[in-house]
């Protein structure tokens, strides 16, 4: 592909990634996919994710607590998310949000870690990446209400959800973020939501290792393979591969306005 591509999410930390580390990066780098964000899931696991991105020039990472280890981390504030967000190659806060579906960690403390992140995010200014698993509406009424006390800029990431989050989202501003879920046979829904975000609001990703698009479903995931997700939402969208990837990059840049566009990408700017 000539335009590069940006996996706006992936878990370069986790089993599975971090023992090919080189690998990942050579095979993605190949692949076109030369920027990536690896996403914090445990705060007081953050280090190990700080010595990837500042061993290497083109990934970056976020700050936060999964709605899973919401329970686990508990004494998280704010002023901290934002303090470890003062890093250079801290460009986000969270992931945070809500989970349903495993209800790993309790649901009232899944949702006090959510406005806590919220509020970081509010006070950073970085985007606030957003999990939401069969919590559509919980999901959207948290937004809607902490959007009231003060503007902050989320992302919707992973989207497995129906049409009715993508567009309460996107009506306060929210970027939409598809993984290789989007290939999937059974994903009609998330295809009709994919189709309802405005172009100026999407972005790709893996969510590596988890979440393989056809075909290398039920493999292990990597950042290589975000392009076949961005094949499938060209077709969806109607548009050519070369656009999907200059549209999603862009849309990177103005979303994680702290990272700096490297040279390859700069000929993909608007």
């Amino acid at each position: 592909m000539m335009v590069p591509i940006v996996d706006s999410h992936c878990h370069l930390d986790f089993e599975g990634l971090r023992q090919d580390l080189p690998g990942v990066i050579s095979r993605a780098n190949d692949a076109g996919v030369r920027l990536m964000l690896t996403i914090s899931t445990r705060v007081h696991q953050i280090q190990r994710i700080i010595e990837i991105v500042d061993a290497n020039e083109n990934i970056y990472c976020t700050v936060g607590t999964h709605p899973h280890n919401a329970a686990e981390e508990p004494d998280i504030t704010a002023d901290h998310l934002v303090k470890i967000a003062a890093h250079p190659k801290v460009v986000g806060i969270g992931e945070a949000g809500l989970d349903y579906y495993y209800d790993r960690s309790p649901r009232d403390r899944q949702e006090a870690s959510f406005r806590v992140h919220i509020e970081a995010a509010r006070q950073s200014g970085l985007p606030l990446v957003i999990h939401s698993r069969d919590a559509e509406n919980d999901t959207a009424s948290i937004l809607e209400e902490e959007m009231e006390q003060g503007a902050f800029k989320p992302l919707l990431h992973c989207f497995s959800s129906g049409q009715d989050l993508a567009e309460r989202g996107v009506a306060l501003g929210a970027y939409v973020s598809f993984s290789g879920i989007l290939t999937f046979k059974s994903a009609e829904a998330i295809r009709a939501a994919a189709a309802c975000v405005p172009m100026n609001r999407l972005l790709v990703e893996t969510d590596a290792p988890y979440l393989a698009p056809v075909p290398y479903r039920g493999k292990p995931n990597e950042p290589a393979y975000t392009v076949h997700t961005l094949r499938r939402l060209a077709e969806v969208k109607n548009v050519t591969d070369k656009e999907m990837a200059r549209t999603t990059s862009n849309n990177f840049f103005e979303l994680f306005s702290k990272v700096p566009r490297p040279v390859e990408y700069q000929g993909a700017a608007a």
